[in-house]
């Protein structure tokens, strides 16, 4: 792994001073109610010099003002952003502004991104972004510029003073690790990182803690399960420092109660896990067949038992599946206790290996859904193997509909599993179960984007 080298300062002899606009869009034209603080921002504002002006504007909190101040407009895109994001590019470029755009969707689709912004960023950018902003400055900002996934977390700076004034909500968002031990099919992490696994300094890490606003924290690491001593290590020091977190992280910690204990001796109070199918020959077809090795009710239990509460993730349309599949998991996840649930759609995003084996079988409905103005969000996108596209879409939102119904919201905060009845877990299950039925109500079968078209695409190729 090479050590980072960032230029931290001087945007050129030659060049000027330019104002900046990190931008994040949101699915559409509309407030959210479950934005953390994007830390890509906080990367690239740690890496900007100190007299290059920047401003954030987050339209998950506020409406992107129809004219910006600034020279460059920096955005970070995901597949479900990414028709909203192209909508803000024309308009600004419109206004005579370079814009330049980063995050996964761009990495793995640069062409089609370069359609609409001046640049794109492949990869984490803060390695690049010091030459990117002497480049804009100088007027020859380069098409494309590409990190490697390989650059050391040491020493790396996530400058918040970026989000100030803007109203986040309670919980604060971190970064130990960036990459995930395993390749599913249907995950961008792998596609993004390849096998690179890098981790922060412990010290680093819990430095920050201690400047945080607030004692609520989400871990957003893809999986916080790096390895034994890593997270030991990260875990041991987080122990007394007076946090509520919670994290994303995989099945097989259940099997280490070492691990467990030091969870949650440090303040761990929940985590999320991709269960994913209750089907063991979908696992296999997933390659998450791993989640065979543990029985999910005994690892749950485990948890359980350790005072974290368990929010499983799982995704229905693998070929195994029939429409029995929904009322079996939403028995499952209530029987478990399970504290919320996310019951998707398999749904193939761009460089993935579930996209090219849907795409090889003809089997998209929507080849580029993500910027289909017929795609409604949650909608199924490709033909199921023994249902209908129609029946797949339904069959989450009844699913959804059934877990989040005020009766079982109320149940789970009243009774939740033992080991988890303090405030804070039921401060944590109520929150949580508010916002995302909210959530949802808000966002399913929406159109991505605003209700402006965008113009007819030369869709690039995924390759």
């Amino acid at each position: 792994m090479k050590p980072r080298t960032i230029r931290r300062s001087g945007l050129g002899a030659e060049g000027r001073r330019v104002k900046v606009s990190f931008v994040r869009p949101n699915l559409g034209d509309w407030r959210s109610h479950d934005a953390m603080e994007p830390l890509a921002f906080a990367v690239l504002k740690g890496v900007t010099p100190p007299d290059v002006q920047c401003e954030l504007w987050d339209e998950r909190l506020e409406a992107i003002p129809a004219q910006l101040d600034c020279d460059l407009v920096a955005l970070t895109l995901e597949t479900y952003t990414a028709r909203r994001g192209y909508q803000l590019a024309q308009q600004f470029r419109a206004q005579g502004l370079k814009v330049v755009a980063g995050g996964y969707h761009p990495t793995f689709l640069p062409q089609e991104a370069l359609q609409y912004v001046d640049a794109v960023v492949c990869g984490d950018a803060e390695e690049v972004w010091p030459q990117l902003l002497v480049d804009a400055s100088q007027g020859r900002m380069q098409t494309i510029y590409r990190q490697s996934a390989a650059v050391s977390m040491q020493g790396l700076h996530y400058d918040r003073t970026v989000f100030s004034g803007k109203g986040y909500g309670h919980v604060s968002p971190l970064q130990f690790s960036r990459g995930c031990r395993f390749a599913c099919d249907f995950c961008s992490i792998h596609a993004f990182y390849g096998r690179s696994l890098t981790c922060r300094p412990v010290v680093e890490v819990v430095a920050e803690v201690a400047r945080l606003r607030t004692r609520w924290v989400f871990v957003v690491d893809d999986n916080l399960f790096v390895g034994p001593a890593e997270t030991l290590a990260l875990l041991e020091a987080l122990r007394g420092r007076g946090i509520r977190w919670g994290c994303q992280i995989s099945l097989d910690v259940a099997s280490n109660p070492t691990l467990l204990q030091a969870m949650a001796d440090s303040g761990c109070v929940a985590v999320l896990i991709g269960f994913e199918s209750l089907d063991a020959t979908n696992l296999t077809q997933m390659r998450k067949k791993w989640n065979n090795k543990h029985p999910y009710g005994e690892a749950i239990q485990r948890f359980h038992d350790h005072g974290i509460l368990v929010y499983g993730s799982f995704i229905f349309g693998y070929d195994q599946d029939t429409p029995d599949v929904f009322a079996r998991t939403l028995e499952f996840a209530l029987e478990s206790q399970l504290f919320l649930v996310n019951f998707s759609a398999l749904t193939p995003t761009p460089a993935t290996e579930l996209y090219a084996r849907m795409e090889r079988e003809n089997r998209l409905i929507y080849p580029r859904w993500w910027l289909d103005p017929a795609y409604g969000y949650g909608d199924a996108v490709y033909r199921p193997r023994h249902m209908t596209a129609q029946q797949l879409t339904d069959g989450c939102r009844w699913a959804r509909s059934q877990f989040y119904r005020y009766s079982n919201i109320l149940r789970r905060v009243i009774v939740p599993p033992l080991g988890c009845t303090s405030l804070s877990h039921r401060f944590v299950s109520l929150l949580g179960n508010y916002t995302s039925r909210r959530a949802l109500d808000q966002k399913l079968g929406r159109p991505l984007g605003a209700s402006s078209l965008l113009p007819t695409l030369v869709q690039p190729s995924l390759t």
